[in-house]
């Protein structure tokens, strides 16, 4: 298994290099070979490859020729990356090769996910009322509908980016005025404005050249009076079925408009704060209906996107009369934070890429065979991996 990524001068590849070597013990745990392989470098026309395995003992990385993947784990860091015109040439030429297997080709936008998910019954429920933000008509018609709204960034990651619009109704003068909040680090700023117009005027620059949606606002379920959502990783298993692998809880920052970590968020056990909010057995149903929404909506995102997904991470809500609402699919997904979904999910990841390795295609005529003998790697560089990585 080579894991993809795109290549730094400064300490050889981007990314998580505690992820990357976090799945290279599991790979060994389980009898898989897993390394490091990067844009600039990986070639597939011949025998081997250069990568990148590592050293426990030194805690250096080494690099040598290895022998041709079964499969490729998608794990290129950042969307200015991965849609250079070089390194779509890489994916392209990884997901039409005859002997080896590619997953998670892209990041979501999201945007799109909004449409795929709308594409079927059995998951346009789950969606909260979505728009382009492409205008102060826009954003008054959607006003007129709903008193509070997110206004996200359809590339953005980690809470970056993300507005609340709140209506404040004036009952002695009549009218409505307007309250923007801004994310910050881990509080956010608030600004006040008397109509649309004036609010549109400050969206406006802070939206720039970016594209953004704007989404009703949920009352989300809360625990001490501060809002929650739910994180769910999701996996395909060994037999290529997708498995809840864990569920987690954050809980937002006082002076947040969301739950992320980043943003000033905390982890919490979903089980406890779904008990808070509606009683033990109630919160087993809902629980129960969570789980079964993100095996529905990981297989329409898959089917509607026709690219071949091994796993995801997904936010949702559950709103104050436990109806359940899906925000976010992220195919790149952070580390978790519980270590219990943490070692699960590196353990199941290699299971899949063994099932994906068994599904290879025989050779055709000319073709080198993919698994050829391993050479002795070569030390060509070596460097501490354990710095701070790209993403978590």
């Amino acid at each position: 298994m080579a894991i993809l990524t795109y290549a730094d001068e400064k300490r050889l590849f981007r990314g998580n290099q505690e992820n990357f070597i976090d799945l290279i013990q599991a790979g060994e745990q389980q009898g898989v070979l897993v390394y490091v392989v990067t844009t600039q470098e990986i070639k597939l026309t011949g025998r081997t490859v250069p990568g990148y395995t590592y050293n426990f003992e030194t805690e250096t990385w080494e690099k040598g020729e290895l022998r041709m993947p079964h499969v490729i784990y998608n794990r290129i860091p950042y969307r200015k990356f991965e849609l250079l015109p070089e390194v779509q040439q890489v994916i392209q030429t990884c997901m039409r090769h005859g002997q080896i297997r590619f997953f998670n080709p892209c990041f979501f936008n999201k945007w799109t996910l909004f449409e795929w998910l709308n594409k079927s019954k059995s998951t346009r429920a789950f969606i909260p009322v979505t728009q382009r933000l492409t205008s102060s008509a826009d954003l008054e018609n959607m006003l007129q509908q709903y008193s509070t709204l997110y206004l996200k960034p359809v590339r953005g990651k980690a809470g970056l980016g993300i507005m609340k619009v709140s209506v404040i109704a004036d009952k002695k003068l009549k009218l409505n005025r307007y309250q923007l909040s801004i994310q910050d680090k881990t509080k956010s700023h608030i600004s006040r404005y008397n109509d649309t117009q004036e609010l549109w005027a400050q969206i406006s620059v802070l939206v720039g050249a970016r594209d953004y949606i704007m989404q009703q606002g949920i009352a989300l379920s809360s625990y001490k009076q501060r809002p929650f959502d739910l994180r769910v990783l999701v996996q395909k298993n060994s037999a290529a079925q997708w498995s809840i692998i864990g569920i987690g809880a954050r809980l937002a920052g006082k002076m947040s408009i969301t739950t992320h970590v980043p943003c000033g968020g905390s982890i919490d056990d979903p089980v406890k704060l779904l008990a808070s909010a509606f009683g033990e057995q109630d919160s087993k149903k809902i629980l129960a209906q969570v789980k079964q929404a993100v095996l529905l909506i990981a297989r329409q995102i898959e089917r509607a996107s026709g690219s071949n997904l091994g796993e995801m991470s997904m936010d949702l809500g559950v709103d104050t009369l436990g109806q359940i609402w899906f925000f976010e699919a992220n195919s790149k997904p952070m580390k978790f934070d519980e270590p219990e979904i943490r070692q699960k999910s590196l353990t199941n990841l290699i299971q899949y890429c063994i099932h994906l390795s068994r599904r290879t295609r025989k050779p055709t005529a000319g073709t080198p065979p993919s698994a050829v003998a391993r050479r002795k790697p070569t030390i060509e560089t070596a460097q501490k991996a354990r710095q701070a990585g790209d993403e978590r």
